[in-house]
């Protein structure tokens, strides 16, 4: 967020593992900074192995969305973005040519990055993400299913 700056990396699998790898590369990238992470719930962010690597690295930290609040990460706009700029018309035999173009836009986008500004006040924000109506509603709907 404060620089707008895209660090990635493309794997095969979305384990632990490569988590955890791809976490020493982002820790690596910004050696001397408080880092403050946003992920959604998935099961691979809060395996044993990534809680005590962050026990040993206190400067870095996890920040977990609401169910259903995959709008509070910014990965997930970028996510957006990229789709929408990059990948949806794109033509990819391989998955190597995929990942080339994923790389380029990158490239390009770190080029002329900026920090992220949010739109909406903060008390906007929170009152959303923590509104009882919405998760009742999510809780609802998710039993359903």
């Amino acid at each position: 967020m404060a620089t707008g700056k895209v660090t990635e990396a493309c794997t095969e699998r979305h384990r632990h593992q490569e988590f955890l790898a791809f976490f020493k590369q982002v820790a690596a990238a910004y050696p001397h900074r408080q880092l403050h992470v946003v992920v959604d719930n998935l099961s691979t962010h809060k395996h044993p192995a990534v809680r005590a690597w962050l026990e040993r690295h206190p400067r870095v930290q996890l920040h977990f969305t609401p169910t259903s609040g995959s709008w509070l990460n910014l990965v997930e706009a970028f996510f957006l973005i990229i789709t929408r700029q990059a990948l949806r018309r794109g033509n990819f035999p391989t998955v190597a040519d995929l990942i080339t173009a994923i790389e380029r836009f990158i490239a390009a986008w770190n080029d002329r990055c900026r920090p992220f500004t949010w739109t909406k006040d903060p008390d906007t924000v929170i009152a959303k993400a923590t509104d009882p109506r919405r998760r009742k509603t999510q809780t609802t709907s998710n039993t359903e299913h």
